[in-house]
């Protein structure tokens, strides 16, 4: 396929990205496909020269010798050859269209997958990688597919108009020629502008689509109006660029139709001119005129998708560079049921995709059964933490070790399945509350681990009031409930299950009185049943239950140790910077 001919020449001893190679696998598995839709290509070609051929027929022999009957058996061949060229066209396109579906299921779910490994905050491209992959998909089964299908059989009409005449041949062959300088040309007039135009459309539809998301916000505090202009020009911008393109593509478009029918026509006068000299007959004038617009066809309908095309190039990089950071399909050791023990050794981390280092030589261990509390103010560190520990992050330097195991030795999903996690940003997902509680398992026998779940949370009594109950329905991003009933549905998927280790993220910070006692009683009882438990929190009356605290301070462990101590040393602390602001005070007066 002619999509993936876009790389640039390397040097040969230098290897395939990971991306790349993941990419050219996927696509050698839709080979048969692709190979059968040539195979078909070929026999198009063949029998698009059944008109020509019908043409010079009925003008040499039938309308010379009056043969009906042989007008007759030449009319039924063609009908035969334009059903058959109707039905190869016809099964050639469902081959491509499977060739996409395979292609999807091949890497589509991959793209997924990798999709959750990638890091927080990444670029909207990468964001919306989906909608690249799609892009290319529709590349592989549309228009422009066929015409680069169609387009390494241009030299057979060729070689045929030479067959008729060499005048003939040379004119087709040099239109050929011509139209494929010109195509060129309008790539590259095109390519920056295109690519400019592919890397901004992410970015664009991120932002208008996370502004509806947040639309309530957007009109209580009076931005409408400003984000409205804002996504606007933004638009403008992306409009310009597009319109841009699309004016040249048209320019090239327009000259190479023009010079398309020009060359039809001196076919057709050159043919005229042989004819009248009686070097060719007037059929292979007609034959000659449907010839040359056959080998034409192709380079037309090329450069009249060529932005298509250009954007499928451009999705294909896009999909690579994603690609480059999927880990290796490296099969994990089953390790046992971990029993809870937490250590950091010397974890370096930086904060989502930035470069700012939000944890820097961090170092604690934690024994099964302990309940951990991590304070500090807002931008410590504290998040970063809670994604080391359960592993949707990985340490830039250092270790955290689960009973002893590097947590990148455990298979994610084992892993997952004794981990319970409530992130500072509640996340339900589109589906019943069944559903998110017990991780979208779909096993119909986890309804009494569910309902134990939510009672563990103590929202087994608000889930009975709703409609539906358990089975009612969630919105994108949990909508049907409230941002307090949001996290305690939360806080029970992360009780699925009785996990081993427990990671809390500021998990009352939408909760009610009732709320808070509700998760008390499930630390302890996680405790009770020998779990580790982290919470990250800025209230202090949740930490009663800690065991230690954890200080941080600009990423760094101020300080750790048994909870009464360290709280001790806080309220010193408070107590002298009162004094000396006090004593300062009187000093300034």
């Amino acid at each position: 396929m002619g999509f993936r001919t876009a790389t640039r020449w390397r040097p040969a001893l230098e290897a395939k990205g990971r991306g790349e190679e993941l990419f050219d696998a996927a696509l050698r598995n839709c080979a048969p496909h692709f190979k059968a839709a040539w195979v078909f290509s070929a026999l198009i070609a063949l029998l698009y020269l059944a008109p020509s051929i019908y043409m010079l027929q009925v003008y040499d022999r039938v309308l010379a010798t009056d043969g009906v009957m042989t007008l007759a058996f030449m009319s039924i061949a063609l009908a035969f050859a334009l059903a058959t060229h109707a039905f190869l066209d016809v099964t050639r396109q469902r081959l491509l269209a499977r060739a996409s579906l395979r292609l999807d299921r091949t890497l589509g779910e991959r793209i997924i997958r990798q999709s959750f490994d990638d890091a927080p905050g990444g670029d909207a491209r990468s964001a919306q990688i989906l909608r690249e992959f799609d892009t290319f998909r529709q590349a592989i089964q549309g228009p422009i597919a066929t015409a680069v299908l169609d387009l390494p059989f241009a030299p057979l009409f060729v070689f045929v108009a030479f067959a008729l005449h060499v005048w003939l041949g040379l004119l087709v062959l040099g239109g050929a020629v011509l139209l494929v300088t010109i195509a060129v040309l309008g790539e590259r007039a095109t390519k920056r502008d295109v690519a400019a135009n592919s890397e901004r459309t992410p970015s664009v539809y991120a932002a208008a689509e996370l502004a509806q998301v947040f639309g309530g916000a957007v009109r209580a505090l009076g931005m409408r109006g400003s984000m409205t202009r804002r996504l606007g020009n933004e638009r403008q911008k992306l409009n310009e660029l597009s319109t841009r393109s699309t004016f040249v593509a048209m320019h090239y478009s327009g000259m190479i139709r023009l010079l398309r029918m020009a060359l039809q026509s001196a076919a057709l006068g050159l043919g005229a001119y042989l004819a009248i000299r009686q070097e060719i007959t007037p059929g292979s004038l007609i034959a000659a005129t449907i010839l040359s617009g056959r080998a034409l066809a192709p380079i037309d309908q090329i450069v009249g998708s060529w932005r298509q095309l250009g954007q499928a190039r451009n999705a294909r990089s896009a999909i690579i560079r994603f690609l480059d950071g999927a880990a290796a399909d490296e099969p994990h050791m089953q390790l046992p049921t971990p029993e809870g023990a937490l250590e950091f050794e010397d974890v370096v981390a930086r904060s989502g995709a930035g470069d700012r280092l939000a944890l820097q030589a961090v170092s604690f261990a934690l024994a099964p059964g302990e309940i951990l509390g991590v304070i500090g103010s807002s931008g410590a560190g504290k998040s970063t933490l809670a994604r080391l520990l359960v592993g949707a992050q990985h340490p830039d330097a250092g270790a955290v070790r689960i009973d002893g195991s590097n947590i990148k030795d455990w298979d994610s999903d084992s892993l997952g399945a004794h981990l319970g996690y409530l992130p500072q940003e509640v996340a339900l997902f589109s589906g019943s509350i069944a559903d998110n509680i017990s991780r979208f398992s779909g096993r119909p026998n986890d309804g009494e681990r569910i309902v134990a779940a939510a009672q563990g949370a103590g929202v087994h009594a608000m889930i009975q009031t709703l409609p539906q109950g358990y089975d009612t329905v969630l919105g994108p991003r949990g909508a049907g409930l409230s941002a307090g009933q949001s996290q305690r549905v939360a806080l029970a998927r992360s009780l699925f299950g009785d996990p081993r280790i427990l990671v809390l993220d500021e998990p009352n910070s939408h909760l009610d009185s009732d709320g808070d006692a509700s998760l008390l009683a499930a630390m302890s009882a996680a405790k009770a049943r020998g779990a580790t438990v982290v919470i990250m929190t800025h209230r202090s009356g949740i930490l009663a239950a800690a065991d230690k605290l954890l200080v941080l301070k600009d990423g760094q462990v101020v300080q750790f140790g048994p909870r009464d101590m360290i709280l001790g040393d806080l309220r010193k602390t408070a107590v002298q910077s009162g004094q000396v602001r006090a004593v300062g005070s009187r000093g300034q007066a």
